[in-house]
């Protein structure tokens, strides 16, 4: 099997991502969440999908969102 630079940032994605998924912190569910959906995100740009593009980089703002707001609020209860 020959694998290309971009088949390979494509698994890597979704290594992150199902590695993401196996966490109990959250905090560190949503960061390894947040690279492997930025690696698909520029997946999804090497091989021009946009739907695969707009949603990975839609979950990768939110996963931002959130992490900002935890710190934010962990901030406020000291």
């Amino acid at each position: 099997m020959d694998f290309n630079g971009v088949e390979l940032l494509g698994y890597a994605a979704s290594i992150m991502v199902a590695l993401s998924l196996t966490m109990k912190d959250i905090i560190k569910l949503r960061i390894i969440n947040f690279f492997g959906c930025a690696l698909f995100t520029a997946y999804g740009l090497m091989i021009d999908s946009w739907p695969v593009v707009l949603t990975n980089g839609f979950i990768a703002c939110v996963n931002v969102y959130f992490l900002v707001k935890m710190h934010q609020d962990k901030h406020k209860q000291v």
